[in-house]
């Protein structure tokens, strides 16, 4: 038995409520990550999740080890098990910090009439500004401690401590207050912008129903969407959304789908149809019968792809938090320097470099880069999920700025994969009727659109008893044994190893060729659409600059004529699914940028998998496309690429707006606070200031899903 086998892996998530400090975020997962049956471990900042594997003999205190690691980063944060319930509504700031905010508020000002004002004793002022200190920055102080005690030491709370601390040795008792109300004062209308952006990416994605009307013994009962089976009938009333998806049994209506797939346009629905959860119910009252468990439901599978996406962390941001990780000590060591090396040197006055040491602290903090970022792409991902596109992680939305090479599947991606029969043509003496009837026969087993365009030509039922030694030739063709004949149907390879005469009709589209008992029946010519988008889908790629091809397993001159019209700038036909392989990995040798694969999601699992980003078109309710790929867009149309890369330019391009301006503006109130111009006031409100303007700079990217 191997160790995987007596050690499955358990996989688990945890709410961390009220998760406000994103830097606190990143040394949790840290630390998780060094607990030995831990295998991986993820938290997701802005949905206040925890995701971890555990492998190994796990502690029946299992929870408890998570909620002290927790606490000691971030001692108000509340930890409970995800049950798979909607998750709890987002925590408020908490009554008694703006109770203790209001007294230190109170206590500082009469701590400066003391001082300026009523020229009171100067202990009577010092113990004001103590009394002021302890109730704003007691916490920071306490939290920094602790911190140290456990080794983890370099954190904006150790920076407060050591700047306001020092400020008190100096005999800056105001300016050491001031600095730890105006922290405070930032920290509120920080963990407000971050509320407030977490909020509406939430509301992005807001798709799951609450209850459902169940219909059970000719009543209706609301109850949680969690309590209904497959099979349970329910009833959906105009102005509802639709709680689970399923088939409609009873009345007719109109839904509006554009939380799953971006489109405004409604789409009628009646009797057989299939409606799906998330999308919201116009008018008519329909009766439906549920096909899948709240769990298994279309929207609830978005909400989690999107969700967890945040997870598959970006490089870029995966480098901004191991940047932070050695920027802080290095910012310590640069604040000591210069307070040591000035006096000592140079004859400079102690007091005074330790001022300014304490400013280059302050200013110094990281918060901009480690909240803004991870925001931005969680942002990204949002408005990309709005407009029907799922990107199951910022690794691939950062992968597809870079895009150089964005391959085609032909059938279902850039045509419509809807054949009809165009066109009949009989040799050696068969009919029209005798051709058609003989490939019925032989797609009679097969579920591939061509068959199936066939058995539709044909309109009758084919007694699939009487056939027998069926065989499938992928990439090639069918054989099956009827009336006593044996038929083969396929392309013109088939007929080649079959050794079998025929002639190539002059039409375009896909050809079938036909033969009984090795004797040429005629060929088969079937049509497919092409999208109304493929075409301007492409020229906006090659605009982009980013070149174009197209595999197909169809005939290389039907898959050629469509290239050309199409105006892509390569085109291969007549692939097996290993060619296709080849082909790609043909193509990923030298290219430039990333390559992408646009596919169906049903048949080309390899080369999705195989290419740096795998898109899978049209997985509207398609478990095959939603697992294959690493993109999966909610419609069938190719244009979802060019938003889908839009998207991804408009996040990259944001990230790296606050990567420079968060490092630009700092590093010119560092170089301010180190030449002694800028003061420990300013220095707070550099730090806030440009947090806040990062923040509302990351929020830039929802305009996106509009």
């Amino acid at each position: 038995m191997s160790a995987n086998d007596a050690h499955p892996t358990i996989k688990k998530e945890f709410i961390l409520e009220g998760l406000g400090c994103a830097d606190c975020a990143a040394k949790i997962e840290r630390s998780i990550k060094e607990l030995e049956w831990v295998s991986y471990a993820s938290v997701n900042f802005p949905t206040e999740t925890l995701q971890i594997e555990i492998t190994g003999d796990v502690p029946d205190d299992m929870e408890e080890h998570i909620k002290r690691i927790v606490r000691q980063y971030e001692p108000d944060v509340t930890v409970n098990e995800k049950n798979g319930r909607k998750r709890p509504a987002e925590s408020r700031p908490e009554r008694s910090r703006i109770i203790l905010l209001i007294l230190g508020i109170i206590t500082f000002t009469a701590g400066m009439f003391s001082e300026f004002m009523l020229n009171l004793d100067d202990r009577i002022t010092l113990v004001l500004f103590i009394i002021s200190y302890v109730i704003l920055g007691g916490k920071v102080v306490l939290r920094a401690a602790g911190n140290i005690i456990h080794g983890k030491i370099f954190d904006e709370n150790f920076l407060m401590t050591v700047a306001t601390l020092g400020a008190f040795a100096i005999g800056q008792y105001a300016e050491a207050v001031a600095v730890m109300l105006f922290f405070q004062i930032g920290e509120f209308f920080q963990d407000s912008a971050v509320r407030r952006s977490k909020r509406t990416i939430s509301e992005l994605m807001d798709i799951r129903p609450d209850f459902a009307n169940l219909y059970k013994n000719g009543k209706i009962t609301e109850v949680a969407s969690e309590d209904v089976n497959v099979g349970d009938l329910i009833v959906i009333r105009p102005g509802e959304k639709v709680p689970l998806d399923g088939i409609v049994t009873g009345g007719m209506s109109t839904l509006d789908t554009s939380a799953l797939t971006g489109e405004s346009i409604p789409r009628r629905v009646s009797l057989s149809d299939t409606v799906l959860s998330g999308c919201i119910n116009l008018n008519g009252v329909l009766t439906v019968e549920v096909t899948h468990t709240f769990k298994e439901s279309t929207a609830s599978k978005i909400i989690d792809l999107v969700e967890n996406a945040a997870g598959k962390k970006a490089p870029t941001e995966k480098f901004i938090t191991k940047f932070a990780r050695y920027y802080t000590p290095a910012v310590v060591g640069l604040a000591a320097l210069i307070i040591i090396i000035p006096p000592l040197l140079f004859g400079g006055i102690w007091s005074e470099w330790i001022d300014r040491g304490l400013i280059f602290l302050v200013i110094s903090c990281p918060c901009a880069l480690v909240i803004s970022v991870p925001l931005t792409f969680f942002a990204g991902i949002g408005a990309a999920s709005k407009r029907g596109i799922l990107v199951k992680g910022g690794n691939y939305l950062e992968a597809l700025n870079n895009v150089g090479t964005a391959v085609f599947d032909k059938t279902g991606t850039l045509t419509k994969g809807v054949f009809k029969v165009t066109s009949l043509q009989p040799a050696n003496g068969f009919s029209e009727y005798e051709l058609l009837e003989a490939a019925a026969k032989a797609e009679a087993f097969s579920n591939h659109p061509i068959a199936v365009s066939i058995m539709r030509g044909y309109g009758k039922s084919v007694d699939r008893d009487e056939l027998t030694g069926y065989t499938e030739i992928a990439g090639k063709g069918v054989a099956v044994n009827a009336d006593g004949k044996k038929i083969i149907a396929g392309s013109r390879k088939m007929m080649e190893e079959s050794n079998i005469e025929f002639e190539v009709p002059v039409n375009t589209g896909t050809k079938v060729y036909v033969a009984a008992d090795n004797v040429y029946a005629g060929c088969i010519t079937i049509s497919d659409e092409v999208r109304e988008d493929s075409h301007d889908t492409i020229l906006s790629l090659k605009r982009k600059g980013i070149r174009t091809v197209m595999l197909s397993g169809d005939d290389p001159q039907i898959t050629g004529e469509l290239a050309s019209e199409l105006e892509m700038d390569e085109v291969y036909g007549g692939l097996l699914p290993q060619h296709k392989v080849e082909k790609v990995e043909m193509l990923n040798r030298g290219k430039k940028g990333k390559l992408v694969f646009i596919g169906d999601g049903m048949n080309d699992a390899p080369v999705l998998a195989m290419a740096d980003v795998g898109i899978a078109m049209g997985g509207l309710g398609s478990d095959a496309a939603i697992e294959a790929a690493d993109v999966v867009l909610m419609t069938d149309e190719p244009s979802k690429v060019i938003d889908a890369i839009t998207v991804a330019r408009s996040t990259n391009r944001i990230v790296w707006q606050n990567i420079i301006f968060a490092l630009g503006a700092k590093s010119a109130f560092m170089v301010l606070g180190a030449i002694g111009i800028a003061t420990l006031w300013e220095a707070v409100f550099a730090d806030v200031g440009v947090t806040i303007l990062a923040i509302l700079n990351s929020m830039r990217v929802m305009r996106k899903a509009g």
